[in-house]
C-alpha cells in the first residue's frame, strides 16, 4: 500500500499536459536549389528558436544543413500559418518565398523525422552525415531549453531508429553519387590530393556533393559560379574559397584537378582553352565533367597531359551501388513503421495521462477530507500508529477503486478509435477535468 501511495503522489506531481501537436516546416534540395535554399537559413539560430517560442511554440528544434532547412515546433494548438509567418520574419523572407515550404503535422511530421534520420530523405540515400546533424540540432535545442519532453521523445526515437537502420541494413554501404565516386577516383589518381590545386565550377546540387566529399577529405579547393555572389553564398553554406568566374577561367594552367558541375548550355572548358593552359606546364591535369548536358568539350581528352572523365564513365559503378542500397530501403522502412507504432501508442498513452492524474487528484482530495473527519471523530482514542493504519487504508481504497478503470481507460486510448475519444471525454466530464486549469 505504501508503494501505491508513492506511485500516485509521483504521478500527481509531474508537469503533464495534453499531448502537443508536432509541426514540421521545411525547405529542401527537392524543391529549392542551393542559392534559393540559402535564403531560408536562420543567421542567428538561437534568437530564431526564441522567436518561434515567443510566437506560440511550446518547443522548437531548428535543423540546418547545406541541403535543407527545417523547423520542428510543438504546441497544444499549433498554428501552421504562424510558423510560416515567423519563419519569414526571422529569415527576412517575402510571402512569395513561402511557396517553397513543405508543412506536415502530427504523425506525418514524425514519420518524416524518422525517415530523415535514417537517410531515406537525403539527396544521397543512406548517407551518414544527416544522423549527426539531427543529433546536434536537437542537443542544442535541449541544452538551451527550447526542446523538452515532447520533442525529446520523438527525436530520441528518430535517432535510435536512424542508428538501427544503419546497423541492421546495408543502406549506407558503397558510394551512390556521381560526386562521391568522382572524388574517390581523383583521390586514387593522385598520390596526395590535399597537395593539389583544386577548382570546383558550379553551385548546384551536384556541386554541393562534390564540395562535401572534398571537405570530408580535408581538401582545400576554390569554387566559382557565373555570379560571384552565388559562389560566395555557396562557400559560406557548404565549403570552398570563392573565386570570380572570369578569373577562374584564366587559372586552368595552375590547376591540377577540376570538377565541373553546372547547367550551362555551352562548353565552359574548350579544346582551345585547355591547349593554351597545357603549353607551359609539365604536370597532368584531371577534369571531371559532372554536368548535364556536358560542359567540357570531349576533344579536351586528346590533349597530352589531360585526363577527362565524364558521367558516362562512372555512372555504371554508381548505378551498381544505388541498386544495392535501394534493396535496403524496404527493410529500413519496415524498421521505421514498427517504431512508428510504438510512438503512436506512447503518444496516445500521454493523451490519457492528464485525465488519469486529474481523477486520482480529485479522488485523493475526497480521501484526505474524509480521513480528517474520521481522525477528528476518533480524537483521543487513536494514536500515531492507528492514524497511520487508517491513512494507509484510505490510500488502499482509492487505489483499489480507481486502478482498474484508469488502466482500462489507458488501454482504450492506446487502442484508438472514436469510442475511446468519447470515453475519455466522459471520464473528464465526470471528474470535472479542465485541461486549461491543469496547466
Amino acid at each position: 500500500m505504501g508503494d501505491e501511495k508513492q506511485m500516485t503522489t509521483a504521478v500527481g506531481t509531474q508537469d503533464l499536459s495534453l499531448p502537443v501537436q508536432i509541426v514540421n516546416a521545411r525547405v529542401t534540395y527537392k524543391n529549392a536549389p542551393i542559392h534559393v535554399l540559402e535564403k531560408f537559413t536562420f543567421k542567428d539560430v538561437e534568437s530564431s528558436h526564441k522567436a518561434f517560442m515567443d510566437a506560440g511554440a511550446d518547443e522548437c528544434v531548428i535543423l540546418q544543413t547545406c541541403n535543407r532547412v527545417e523547423v520542428y515546433a510543438a504546441a497544444k494548438s499549433p498554428d501552421e500559418a504562424g510558423v510560416l509567418r515567423q519563419w519569414a520574419q526571422s529569415a527576412g523572407l517575402q510571402d512569395k518565398d513561402l511557396a517553397s515550404v513543405e508543412v506536415e503535422v502530427g504523425k506525418d511530421a514524425v514519420m518524416h523525422l524518422m525517415r530523415l534520420a535514417s537517410g531515406l530523405d537525403s539527396l544521397v540515400v543512406g548517407e551518414d552525415q544527416i544522423l549527426g546533424q539531427v543529433r546536434r540540432a536537437f542537443e542544442f535545442a535541449r541544452a538551451n531549453s527550447y526542446a523538452s519532453a515532447n520533442l525529446a521523445m520523438i527525436f530520441d526515437k528518430a535517432l535510435k531508429v536512424g542508428s538501427r537502420v544503419r546497423t541492421v541494413t546495408g543502406i549506407n554501404k558503397g558510394n551512390v553519387s556521381i560526386a562521391s565516386v568522382a572524388v574517390n577516383l581523383a583521390d586514387e589518381y593522385f598520390d596526395d590530393m590535399k597537395a593539389k590545386k583544386v577548382m570546383l565550377i558550379g553551385s548546384g546540387e551536384a556541386a554541393s556533393l562534390v564540395a562535401k566529399a572534398l571537405k570530408k577529405r580535408g581538401v582545400d579547393f576554390m569554387v566559382t559560379s557565373r555570379t560571384y555572389d552565388r559562389a560566395r553564398s555557396f562557400s559560406e553554406t557548404v565549403a570552398g574559397r570563392p573565386v570570380p568566374f572570369d578569373a577562374a577561367l584564366g587559372m586552368f594552367q595552375e590547376l591540377d584537378l577540376i570538377f565541373v558541375a553546372t547547367t550551362a548550355p555551352y562548353f565552359l572548358i574548350t579544346q582551345e582553352r585547355m591547349e593554351a593552359a597545357m603549353k607551359d606546364r609539365n604536370g597532368a591535369v584531371m577534369i571531371f565533367d559532372l554536368s548535364n548536358p556536358r560542359t567540357v568539350d570531349e576533344k579536351v581528352a586528346t590533349i597530352h597531359g589531360v585526363k577527362l572523365i565524364n558521367m558516362d564513365q562512372i555512372a555504371e559503378l554508381v548505378e551498381k551501388n544505388v541498386r544495392s542500397r535501394m534493396k535496403e530501403v524496404n527493410s529500413a522502412q519496415k524498421i521505421i513503421d514498427d517504431e512508428m507504432k510504438s510512438v503512436d501508442s506512447m503518444m496516445k498513452r500521454l493523451k490519457a495521462e492528464p485525465v488519469v492524474v486529474s481523477v486520482f487528484k480529485s479522488v485523493d482530495q475526497i480521501r484526505e477530507r474524509e480521513l480528517k473527519k474520521a481522525l477528528s471523530m476518533l480524537a483521543s482514542r487513536s494514536g500515531p500508529e492507528q492514524e497511520r493504519i487508517i491513512e494507509q487504508l484510505s490510500y488502499a481504497i482509492v487505489e483499489g477503486v480507481l486502478s482498474t478503470p484508469m488502466n482500462y481507460l489507458r488501454k482504450e486510448i492506446v487502442a484508438g478509435g472514436r469510442e475511446s475519444e468519447e470515453l475519455m471525454k466522459i471520464v473528464a466530464k465526470l471528474f470535472q477535468y479542465d485541461d486549461e486549469k491543469a496547466q
